[in-house]
């Protein structure tokens, strides 16, 4: 069985590489790759468009800041500990 047909699914695939299907889709999700649950595609997946693209980096910023105001949060406890009053 050829495991590059387009057709395949991961199960198939899996099999004819004699490996586990959940080992398989953890490599392809971790790979990128998808498509729409139920239906088969012969295009590759496309590139993520602007707003796409624009959301996952924003994502990335609110993740940032939520790192860095809990820094500041541990840092004003540490400091409001050490303060003799």
């Amino acid at each position: 069985m050829s495991v590059s047909r387009p057709e395949a699914t991961i199960r198939s695939a899996a099999t004819g590489l004699g490996i586990n299907p959940e080992t398989l889709r953890n490599w392809v999700r971790a790979g990128g790759a998808s498509r729409p649950r139920g239906h088969r595609t012969l295009e590759a997946a496309r590139p993520p468009a602007p707003l796409e693209a624009e959301n996952a980096a924003l994502r990335r910023k609110v993740r940032e800041l939520g790192e860095e105001r809990e820094i500041l949060r541990e840092a004003a406890k540490y400091s409001a500990g050490e303060t003799c009053w």
